[in-house]
């Protein structure tokens, strides 16, 4: 589509956006007492909110003025933090994170693909270069110290070099040999064109071509005037009528006139009509208005007069002062007036009932002697609300009615954002003091104990000078101080030792799943059903991808440090984190308990790791932490052996290194795991404020389409993809059926050892058979109904 397109998407998008907070000014501020209209009105709220998100991004990925664009970031910021604000509200309302929207939906005549939260693309867009190049430099790393195996490069045969010299040169001279046809067909062509001889056209021809034209002429004049004959005869002659000289029949022409004069009369009485109000308006008008006024004050005097206070003025529904002057008989005024006094008797004895029913209860009170008073849901202070009106005012201001003038507002906008970049990637200009409780404990008497103090040396002290990069560790080792190194070696050290890991390029649509009308039935019925895959793709959006995307929204949303993934194996758990990484160019450390063994021994060594790689990670952000079985720090019962030992103690500094992360760093901790409820409940669950269950895969998932025909099955997508062909002989259906309660992992694993690289060069003669799935399916362990009710 054209900019202009676009242009317009954004106009719109924006009137919808006014349209929003005009309405949240409206409804959000008033208390609320009942729950289910609450969540009513946050949920539709939520679903147009995802809509104007949608628009915005498309607008903004297609504009390509700057300024523009950077307008447009800033109100899509706003609405990505509106919608994180509003998710925490649902949130705390229902205490699930999985809400019933079916009926939201059909309300606003949306489909469920709809609440499917979009990725904006300038998260990777803008820093693409930078990614790209930090990505050869992690490669380059990991090549040197021999962590990653290099493709190696298959030498060709003497057979296979001289077949390849064939095909190149007889394909060389078939193009040759067919220029030179080519050139041999285009000189004969020419050669006969010379050889005809230039002769004019015959006299017989040329009679033809002057009858056929004298002919057409000639029919084309008599048809001409057999038409006004015709016309004159039924009185239309349109030659005459034209000119203002033919006449209609009698009666037609006395009905057109009298037509004529009664527009002429109608238009005339319209003027005087017009013309006697208004000047009876500019005469009479002042005198009529200050007579009734003062009718309707000696009417209310007289009331007060008689019944000792003002009456009510009528209100606008009832026709305002127009009601005062209404006539009405003696029995209408005495009905109304008992109807009145009725429903005042009626007000005054609910208020003696309700008055008396609060003093029989006693007042609840806090502990510390507070009277709790319970006015109702409300919802909460916005920290995007005013960003999305300065944007709205900008618009309006700048855009809309100057159409193309520079915003220097706007602009300031976009240049704070790159400067918060360029300073976040300058590799020389990072603090030290990372974590706030250095500062503190370094005047603090008894420092030297603190786990998190400085690595090396107080400046003013004798050795401080001399070697303030250095740190005499216990044992008599000297360790390197961070303050004194850089990125560079930072990020190079943790990639060597293997906690610095390469990021698989996977998508968060590649997690393939859809809506099942079973569960939000369920949900109706009050049940708590395991929550579908498109509902773990919008958590896994809103708390990971969102917030490490945009630096505005994660300072100001509700902050989220840690998330946990628990599901069985193999329902994408691993896959999500590299999503996550992939749609925000983040980084990935590895602090999974096995990838730890060995490398920074002792409470000081994991101590200096976590120092490293939240000194990368606020350096280079986006960063994602991934804990790998995370279940094993937070095992019950006493350590056993070194290894153990470490676990236990990256478990109890966790909750640190999450405190040393402030809204402004852009890093996430991120947990997996398949066994939780082999870990200490308490201190698992505290170490991650958002928990996710990840399902295995329903029958409508593993089979069915969802209403878009080309939407591709699940087992047909990984056959596909793994180079396989269907024919009638595999059938989805009964693949379907027998692979209830395997996941996504077991199905790429049948996939893969069904389509050998022997047998996919069978594939001509001898097609694939559903019977060859079902065999290797076999072989592996379903996920059991004990397994899903314990994770449940």
């Amino acid at each position: 589509f054209p900019t202009s397109t676009y242009i317009k998407m954004w106009a719109d998008t924006q009137r919808e956006l006014d349209t929003m907070l005009q309405r949240e000014r409206e409804d959000f501020l008033q208390p609320e007492e009942d729950r289910e209209k609450v969540m009513k009105m946050l949920a539709t709220a939520y679903v147009q909110y995802l809509e104007i998100f949608r628009k915005l991004e498309a607008a903004h990925d297609h504009l390509i003025h700057q300024q523009k664009r950077a307008a447009v970031r800033q109100v899509l910021d706003g609405v990505m933090g509106r919608i994180l604000e509003i998710k925490k509200e649902m949130v705390a309302l229902e205490k699930s994170e999985c809400h019933y929207m079916d009926g939201i939906l059909m309300d606003l005549k949306r489909v469920p693909e709809d609440i499917e939260i979009p990725i904006p693309k300038y998260f990777v867009k803008e820093n693409l270069r930078i990614l790209r190049e930090r990505e050869e430099y992690l490669h380059e790393i990991l090549l040197n110290a021999g962590l990653l195996e290099q493709e190696p490069v298959r030498a060709m045969t003497l057979e296979e070099g001289i077949k390849v010299i064939q095909v190149a040169e007889r394909a060389r001279q078939g193009r040759a040999r067919a220029a030179f046809m080519k050139k041999i067909y285009l000189e004969e062509k020419r050669q006969s064109r010379k050889a005809e001889p230039k002769t004019g056209k015959s006299p017989d021809d040329a009679a033809t071509h002057i009858q056929k034209v004298w002919r057409g002429y000639s029919q084309r004049k008599k048809t001409e005037k057999l038409r006004e004959e015709e016309m004159i005869f039924l009185g239309m002659n349109s030659t005459e009528m034209i000119n203002g000289t033919g006449s209609l029949p009698s009666d037609l022409e006395a009905m057109s006139a009298l037509q004529k004069a009664n527009v002429l009369q109608g238009e005339v009485r319209e003027r005087e009509d017009f013309s006697f109000r208004h000047e009876l308006r500019e005469t009479e008008g002042p005198h009529i208005k200050e007579t009734l006024q003062d009718q309707i004050t000696q009417c209310f005097l007289e009331c007060r007069h008689i019944t000792g206070r003002f009456p009510d003025y009528p209100p606008e529904k009832t026709g305002g002062s127009k009601a005062i002057f209404i006539e009405k008989h003696p029995e209408q005024v005495a009905e109304e007036l008992a109807a009145k006094k009725e429903a005042e008797n009626k007000e005054m004895e609910t208020n003696g009932r309700n008055q008396e029913k609060a003093k029989a209860k006693k007042p609840e009170k806090e502990k510390g002697g507070k009277q709790v008073v319970d006015l109702g849901w409300k919802m909460g202070p916005s920290n995007f609300l005013s960003i999305l009106e300065e944007g709205s005012s900008q618009y309006q201001g700048h855009f809309l009615a100057k159409k193309e003038l520079f915003i220097p507002s706007t602009l300031k906008y976009h240049f704070r954002t790159l400067l918060k970049t360029a300073g976040a990637l300058d590799k020389n200009q990072i603090h030290p003091n990372f974590f706030p409780e250095l500062a503190k404990n370094k005047m603090a008497p008894g420092t030297q104990n603190q786990p998190w103090q400085e690595w090396g040396s107080h400046p003013a002290s004798p050795q401080g000078r001399e070697g303030a990069a250095w740190k005499q560790q216990r044992g008599g080792r000297r360790v390197m101080s961070l303050a004194c190194r850089t990125i560079d070696s930072l990020f190079q050290e943790l990639a060597e030792e293997g906690l610095l890991i390469k990021v698989k390029n996977v998508n968060l649509s590649d997690y393939i799943g859809y809506y099942d009308c079973v569960r939000s039935s369920l949900r109706e019925t009050g049940a708590q059903p395991v929550p579908s895959i498109p509902e773990v793709r919008q958590l896994v959006t809103l708390y990971g991808i969102l917030p490490l995307g945009s630096q505005t929204v994660h300072e100001n949303a509700p902050l989220v440090k840690s998330l946990l993934l628990a599901g069985p194996a193999g329902v994408g758990k691993k896959m999500l984190v590299h999503a996550i990484c992939t749609e925000t160019g983040a980084n990935l450390f590895n602090l999974t308990p096995a990838n730890l063994a060995g490398k920074y021994p002792g409470k000081e060594g994991l101590i200096m790791m976590l120092h490293m790689i939240l000194k990368v990670g606020k350096g280079l952000q986006p960063s994602v932490v991934w804990i790998r079985d995370t279940e094993k720090m937070y095992y019950k019962g006493a350590a056993k052996g070194e290894e153990e030992m470490n676990f236990k103690r990256l478990a109890k500094l966790l909750p640190q290194f999450l405190k040393a992360v402030k809204a402004k760093d852009r890093v996430l901790v991120v947990g997996t795991t398949r066994r939780p409820f082999d870990a200490n409940p308490k201190p698992f669950c505290k170490a991650y404020q958002k928990i996710i269950l990840i399902p295995k895969p329903d029958y409508l998932t593993r089979f069915g389409k969802y209403f878009n025909s080309s939407s591709w099955l699940f087992l047909l997508h990984y056959i596909l993809q793994g180079g396989g062909a269907l024919t009638k002989l595999v059938n989805l259906n009964c693949l379907a059926q027998v692979s209830d309660g395997f996941t996504q992992g077991h199905v790429v694993d049948v996939v893969h050892t069904v389509l050998t690289e022997l047998r996919l060069l069978q594939m001509a003669r001898k097609p694939l058979r559903t019977v060859e799935f079902v065999t290797s399916l076999a072989r592996h362990d379903p996920v059991f109904n004990e397994e899903e009710e314990t994770f449940q």
